[in-house]
């Protein structure tokens, strides 16, 4: 079969971190949140559940984008091989037809750790920082690149509960990146004396792992992990000691995780001092921040960023000849 102009492209996670570039998508990113935001170009997540079955939609029109499209994901655990899987769907503006299917596994943590990188570069001073990194796994991982992309690191401190871990960690932050970096006990060894604090990686009993008077002043929290009612990441301390708290879904944030309902639930204050990213690439929070001492972002994630990201992976991919065409068009109704 013979694939006609208008066939779909399938973008493998292989191929998206081939042509990945991470200040190309951290400017894209910034590009994208500095431009007008409908309202209802990018909704809130919405997620089906029916017994052990959940399927996860994010959509997005990014303004001034070729494409457009959704993440989806979904996952059976009641079947006998469990796990997520997660395909972005990008459509062109020019045609209105599908254009690309992109494996979104890799996309999702990429995009995460772009857009924190993008907040971290407008929130914090421009300067040399030591980064401590609360966790060891794939996002901690991204992050770290994805912040020395926008920062000189001097030093990392990582620290999670198992030494070899955290070893391994440090060893591959050292070698990939030039920065001395190690382990240590404890997360308050790793964030009493950084400039910056990545928390990445959720407590498994849902209690926090960062307080608020670990931080030294004019520090600047990136937390990414507590993103739905049950999940906890930090104290409510944090959330008081922050001078202003910049969130990527400004409503979801506040409202549906963990972390922000419990400091609601100990009486903190927070609706005043909390902003959307759009806020804060626009240029409408310079006069905030110049009295801010401490600094936090916080995201569960946007369709937005997934299609930005995705949308730049796959014009990279299709130059770069790894898009792979798909023998299929679909029909179109009119």
């Amino acid at each position: 079969m013979t694939t006609s102009a208008f066939a779909p492209v399938f973008v493998s996670s292989e191929a998206a971190r081939a042509v990945f570039v991470w200040e190309d998508a951290i400017r894209a990113l910034q590009t994208a949140y500095a431009r007008p935001i409908p309202p209802k170009s990018t909704p809130p997540r919405t997620v089906a559940v029916a017994g052990k079955t959940w399927l996860r939609t994010l959509p997005a029109v990014p303004v001034g984008s070729r494409y457009y499209g959704a993440k989806v994901m979904g996952m059976a655990m009641g079947s006998s091989t469990p796990g997520v899987e997660y395909v972005i769907v990008l459509f062109d503006q020019e045609t209105s037809r599908i254009a690309a299917f992109i494996d979104g596994n890799l996309v999702t943590g990429f995009r995460t750790a772009a857009t924190s990188a993008a907040a971290l570069d407008r929130l914090a001073p421009a300067r040399a920082a030591r980064l401590a990194v609360l966790g060891s796994g794939l996002e901690a991982a991204m992050h770290t690149r994805a912040i020395a992309a926008v920062r000189e690191l001097t030093e990392v401190f990582v620290f999670s509960p198992t030494p070899e871990r955290r070893a391994a960690f440090a060893e591959a932050v050292t070698r990939d990146l030039g920065v001395p970096a190690r382990g240590v006990a404890s997360a308050q060894e790793a964030v009493e004396a950084s400039d910056f604090v990545l928390a990445a990686a959720r407590s498994r009993d849902e209690q926090p792992i960062l307080f608020g008077d670990w931080l030294k002043p004019g520090a600047t929290v990136v937390s990414i992990g507590s993103t739905i009612p049950e999940q906890r990441e930090i104290d409510v301390s944090v959330v008081a000691r922050s001078d202003i708290i910049v969130c990527d879904m400004l409503d979801e944030v506040l409202e549906e995780t963990g972390d922000m309902l419990a400091a609601h639930k100990a009486g903190i204050a927070f609706n005043d001092k909390s902003f959307s990213l759009a806020n804060l690439m626009t240029g409408a929070l310079d006069e905030h921040l110049k009295d801010a001492r401490t600094r936090m972002y916080k995201s569960v994630g946007g369709g937005l960023q997934d299609i930005v990201v995705a949308e730049l992976i796959l014009k990279k991919a299709i130059e770069a000849g790894l898009a792979t065409a798909l023998p299929m068009e679909f029909e179109t109704k009119r």
